[in-house]
């Protein structure tokens, strides 16, 4: 007997999609069961079942009237609390009025007094779960979830979080979620007449249901690629790594091709191959590893053309694979064909979806959809032809800097791989990581990438050495690294949902310096100019290590709004009453000795100026802290000169420089 099966992601922004329930998805179609997949507002999702529930009854009573027409309406009447009469619908056009007048009060009471929660409708649900700082959200989802089930026993929760925080889930849910791995069978369903021929399946070694990721509104970044693994797990086990709980087994070697082909033929082609690998150059297979992802189309200059959508939706919504998914993505073709016509043939194909009632989601049917696709698919393929792209490789989760050998970097040179992320968590590991860098260049790889951790055993000037140096090789060796810095966050333990952690060798003000630098340059450090990336460097974090540690105790707005204040002191001169110069700011920094110097760092360390008074402490302390204290809420305060100042400054900030340089 078919299963009803819902797979929720929490309502969390994510770039990638979730691969867990992409495979959980074939399992549960390859049993014959019927799988929704659904992410975001959960409360609207319920809404828009007991609408379609409500609208099949009125099908039923009578079905002259396309009361899909009417689907808003209907959503409306049931959620809000107007009368009947106000929508105005066409009850009196049938002899069945009474009958539909009190199918669809009914309905709403139903809505109202949540019915559905005794009446449940799913047979099961899943839930995933990602980072550990979604566990707020993500606990809401679970909860929610309790709601749409007969029995808390029908829902599995699976995922990071579930491994990591178990304990946690279990406490707020009373849900016993599944750890680690779906890598063995049975796991989901002990019982063989469910299986039947399927007994010995095993969920994680199933290829991915792409047609879930158009059932739903939300647009994943990263969403044309193959994604997979060609390893499991890691042989370190860092103490700040989430893996060796995740996959505590390290596997060698997982086959990808024939994976690939399976989404190929039924999904299209795709543009890149993501592979998330823990730790890939751990494997003794490498070279194996590399051989097939060269056979699957990603070898060094790989050339990727976009499969024909259209035609693809089409093939898929004739076989019946996933309905509700390729009806709203063929419908979506659809306007976005139209929208690209013009003249005669516009006009024709806007009365075809006029004729078929496809021109809104809820009345578009797919035999309609079907009927006409012989119109529509030639202007397609005409309209959209495809362009060749450069395709890429991505291990997205780094690769080990301590396992390089030129041998393992020739083969990574090999294949199409952008950008090639190096794991550099410390400066300790300076020597592995340079020599994986040079190797890797060498070899012929010109882009990478990798995150910077700190706030973890890290000092500050440890931060600051790991970035200085990939912008050093950027410059010697003509290649392009990107870096991301990333705040450690214990993940286990009694500090695991702590956000304001502080490591041993960091203080508050750093770490809110640090972020505040990372918001103007929106979080990456780099630059495909060297020239460029190293000024846009020193000015972002200093061009010496004493420079870096000023902007780190420099006051938080003068970090937000640097040119700005620099506009103001080189602007000397300029009528300003109630400011104190950029250079004052440094210049009575300077002046400081080694005891005032000390009781400063200590009160700016802590980072609390909302109640702090400057007047309790010696002049120059004193005169220092009023930058700390008084301009954090007044450049964006109209009321003040320095709003009125930085105003100025965004309309023209080099307008009177450049006078400046004409009067001489």
């Amino acid at each position: 007997m078919s299963r009803n099966i819902l797979l929720i992601e929490p309502n969390y922004k994510n770039k990638y999609p979730p691969i867990g329930l992409m495979k959980i998805a074939t399992y549960h179609r390859t049993l014959g069961d019927k799988v929704t997949f659904f992410k975001g507002d959960l409360k609207e999702f319920v809404t828009d079942l007991l609408t379609k529930k409500c609208i099949e009854k009125l099908f039923y009573i009578d079905n002259a009237i396309n009361w899909n027409a009417h689907y808003e309406k209907i959503k409306q009447y049931l959620r809000n609390g107007k009368p009947l009469e106000y929508y105005g619908f066409p009850f009196e056009k049938s002899k069945y009025q009474i009958l539909l007048e009190n199918a669809i009060i009914e309905q709403k009471k139903n809505y109202q007094s949540k019915v559905y929660e005794k009446e449940p409708l799913f047979d099961r649900v899943y839930v995933s779960t990602l980072f550990t700082f979604y566990f707020k959200i993500t606990i809401e989802t679970i909860n929610f979830a309790k709601t749409l089930v007969k029995d808390n026993s029908d829902i599995f929760v699976g995922g990071v979080s579930a491994t990591l925080l178990s304990d946690d889930i279990i406490e707020q849910t009373g849900i016993t979620p599944i750890k680690g791995l779906l890598n063995k069978p049975k796991m989901l369903d002990s019982d063989s007449k469910i299986l039947g021929k399927y007994e010995n399946i095993i969920v994680d070694t199933l290829p991915l249901d792409y047609s879930i990721l158009d059932e739903i509104d939300y647009k994943f970044p990263e969403n044309n690629a193959y994604y997979g693994y060609m390893t499991r797990g890691c042989i370190r086990k860092c103490s700040f790594c989430a893996v060796p709980t995740l996959e505590p087994e390290y596997c060698e070697y997982v086959p990808l091709k024939q994976k690939i082909e399976i989404i190929k033929n039924t999904f299209g082609e795709q543009r890149n191959l993501l592979l998330l690998d823990n730790n890939v150059l751990a494997s003794p297979r490498f070279s194996d590893i590399i051989e097939e992802i060269i056979d699957c189309g990603f070898g060094k200059n790989a050339i990727y053309i976009e499969p024909n959508e259209y035609e693809i939706a089409l093939k898929n919504l004739e076989k019946g694979l996933n309905d509700a998914a390729y009806i709203k993505k063929i419908f979506s073709l659809n306007l976005l064909l139209l929208n690209r016509l013009k003249g005669e043939i516009e006009q024709y194909i806007y009365n075809l979806l006029e004729d078929n009632q496809l021109l809104r989601i809820h009345t578009a049917t797919k035999e309609n959809l079907l009927r006409i696709a012989s119109d529509i698919l030639p202007l397609y393929t005409k309209y959209f032809r495809k362009v060749p792209k450069q395709r890429y490789v991505d291990f997205n989760q780094g690769v080990d800097a301590r396992l390089f050998t030129e041998e393992k970097a020739n083969l990574l040179g090999k294949i199409n791989i952008r950008p090639l992320r190096i794991a550099f968590d410390s400066w300790n590991d300076r020597n592995y990581y340079e020599n994986a860098i040079r190797l890797s260049a060498k070899a012929g790889v010109k882009n990478f990438s990798n995150y910077i951790l700190y706030n973890y055993k890290d000092e500050p000037i440890d931060f600051y050495q790991r970035l200085k140096l990939n912008i050093d090789l950027c410059k010697e060796l003509d290649i392009n690294i990107y870096s991301f810095p990333m705040k450690f966050h214990p993940i286990t333990g009694e500090e695991r949902f702590n956000r304001d952690y502080l490591g041993k060798h960091w203080n508050r003000k750093y770490i809110r310096a640090i972020q505040a630098v990372l918001n103007a340059i929106k979080g990456k450090v780099g630059s495909g100019n060297a020239d460029k990336g190293k000024e846009f460097f020193e000015k972002a974090f200093g061009r010496d290590e004493e420079q870096f540690f000023k902007i780190l105790e420099m006051p938080e707005t003068m970090i937000l709004y640097r040119f700005f204040f620099e506009w103001l002191g080189d602007e000397k001169g300029y009528p300003v009453s109630t400011i104190a110069w950029w250079h004052c700011w440094q210049e009575t920094f300077q002046i400081l000795n080694e005891k005032e110097a000390l009781e400063l760092l200590e009160i700016i360390h802590q980072n609390k100026f909302t109640s702090l008074s400057s007047e309790d402490y010696n002049p120059k302390v004193s005169e220092l802290l009023k930058f700390y204290v008084n301009y954090r809420d007044d450049i964006n305060d109209p009321k003040t000169e320095l709003y009125k100042l930085k105003k100025e400054y965004d309309k023209n900030p080099t307008r009177k420089l450049r006078r400046k340089k004409d009067e001489n």
